[in-house]
């Protein structure tokens, strides 16, 4: 997916060359309208400073720090995907856990399928879309079929949730699997199920400073604002549920 920019233009007393004091921010693409606002954030209270954010699959994004690309932070949709980095030893310290993500089934608005249930998913004539693994949202939505023993048929796998969100919006699906943040982003474009065995599938989301950066006290000082105070505020406003300051949780 390609990389989201966002740059302190026209700050006051901003001089040639201030580019240099951006931090770039490796994020999870459910993270997109979250830390597009902590980004926000983060530069009006850091005159001079900018972030530039690069959304994508927690895969991905992890593949392309393991593979040599250069960034300050990563912020992962689950654990697994960290594990990957730390295991790499690209962070600095223990990643911190700073919120965590339940799944919900999204549908056309007025649910015109009538879906009621994850096992209404499983219904001939239901065309379903999800994530697949590694991805998180496919991890959480493998977890549900193998609690609830309902095994889905989906018409696509797309990369991320917002290719998810976008077959259902654009009517090419009619349910798909996704995050609570989604759906709630997404207002009155879908409706919303949910369902009980989601909650045995909630996911984490760390967040670390990279051992390459080269603006790591910006790279602190955003993970600083993501864990504590205006970060999570903006997170809960979003739907995101809260999770203590801890580190990453066992494999």
């Amino acid at each position: 997916m390609a990389a989201v920019l966002l740059v302190a233009a026209g700050l006051s007393g901003c001089a040639p060359g201030s580019s240099n004091s951006a931090v770039v921010v490796y994020a999870a693409a459910s993270l997109r309208p979250t830390f597009t606002a902590i980004a926000d954030r983060f530069q009006q209270q850091n005159p001079g400073a900018a972030v530039d954010l690069n959304f994508g699959g927690a895969a991905d994004l992890a593949t392309q720090l393991i593979e040599g690309a250069g960034a300050d932070v990563f912020a992962s949709a689950d654990t697994a995907q960290m594990h990957r980095v730390t295991d790499a030893g690209l962070t600095v310290g223990d990643p911190v856990t700073f919120a965590s993500n339940t799944l919900v089934i999204v549908t056309a608005p007025g649910n015109p399928k009538h879906i009621e249930a994850f096992a209404d998913l499983a219904r001939p004539g239901v065309a379903v879309v999800v994530s697949p693994p590694p991805m998180p949202c496919g991890v959480a939505t493998r977890r549900v079929e193998d609690l609830t023993g309902v095994h889905l048929d989906p018409v696509s796998e797309e990369p991320d949730v917002e290719d998810v969100l976008n077959k259902v919006v654009t009517g090419q699906a009619d349910a798909g699997l996704v995050n609570i943040t989604d759906a709630i982003a997404a207002g009155d474009k879908v409706d919303t199920v949910t369902f009980p065995a989601a909650a045995e599938a909630v996911t984490h989301y760390p967040i670390a400073v990279l051992r390459d950066s080269t603006r790591d006290e910006l790279a602190r000082r955003f993970v600083e604002m993501v864990t504590d105070g205006d970060g999570q505020e903006i997170l809960r406003e979003a739907g995101f549920a809260r999770a203590s300051a801890s580190g990453l949780s066992p494999r």
